[in-house]
């Protein structure tokens, strides 16, 4: 009685590891064209993204195109400013999350996004003008130093009242 070895009765015994390792990508029925994925059976054929999420996304893209003008076009100390107002307003929205109060849960990253994206900006000027990492660090530790603690704006309205 012979018994036989499935790895001689396999076709990809002869290959080399090489090629073997490159065939089940052969194998693949799909083609992906600019977003959409096309098939080789043309009843099947399906988009990847609907048209209206695609359209949202080109408006977010536009409105973090025209924020980011925005923030360019605000002098260092004004941004710096911002900067802070906006620290200020994230410690209110992590006291009323602790304290269980009404607040809106997308506001968070939200406000830390305009705050990376200032900070971006800074350190882009700061590059342009030749500051190294090392200095750059330095001045933003003198910065956060010289910072005044007020009110954030939300409670300065309040307190005028």
């Amino acid at each position: 009685m012979a018994t036989m070895s499935l790895a001689a009765a396999s076709p990809l015994a002869s290959i080399p590891r090489g090629i073997a390792a490159q065939a089940p990508c052969a194998a693949f029925l799909s083609i992906r064209l600019g977003g959409a994925t096309a098939t080789r059976f043309a009843g099947l054929a399906v988009a990847s993204q609907p048209a209206e999420r695609r359209a949202a996304a080109m408006v977010a893209m536009a409105k973090r195109e025209q924020e980011l003008e925005e923030i360019r076009a605000m002098t260092t100390e004004q941004m710096e400013e911002e900067v802070v107002d906006l620290k200020g307003e994230l410690f209110l929205l992590r006291l009323k999350r602790s304290a269980r109060q009404e607040f809106k849960n997308s506001e968070f990253s939200r406000m830390r996004k305009r705050i990376a994206r200032m900070l971006t900006v800074k350190r882009e000027r700061e590059i342009e003008q030749g500051i190294n990492k090392r200095l750059s660090r330095k001045l933003d530790r003198k910065w956060k130093q010289s910072i005044v603690v007020r009110p954030p704006p939300s409670l300065r309205g309040n307190k005028e009242e």
